[in-house]
């Protein structure tokens, strides 16, 4: 199980498990690659997204600056059946970014206990 906390306006969130990994998707639209910093630190896996927009216009008698600031921060307990050793595959497209963590090989081999019911 996945436990999570979150800030204020998180992006969407989809995490599904594999045999081999888990993927998590986040909902980001209008966000670049270079606008993520994704960490693992003691098994908590950390996404954040910081955009930062400026529009400058200058006229002869005045100056008109625009800017806008979007950011997310969203941290993820990950189960110790992820093996945060392997490297994490990140790739963001259409508003999309996809991570993908692979499990441990013991956790892979694993099959689901099945409980009689009588």
């Amino acid at each position: 199980m996945i436990f999570f906390e979150e800030d204020s306006l998180m992006p969407a969130m989809n995490v599904k498990e594999h045999d081999n990994d888990f993927e998590i998707e986040f909902a980001a639209p209008g966000f670049n690659k270079k606008d993520f910093e994704v960490t693992i630190d003691d098994n908590v896996l950390n996404v954040c997204g910081e955009k930062k927009h400026e529009v400058e216009e200058k006229e002869e008698d005045y100056t008109l600056k625009e800017f806008s600031y979007n950011s997310f921060k969203r941290s993820l307990t990950l189960p110790k059946t992820v093996n945060t050793d392997q490297k994490v595959k990140a790739t963001y497209k259409d508003g999309i970014l996809k991570l993908n963590l692979q499990k441990k090989e013991e956790a892979k081999a694993q099959q689901p206990k099945k409980v009689e019911v009588i």
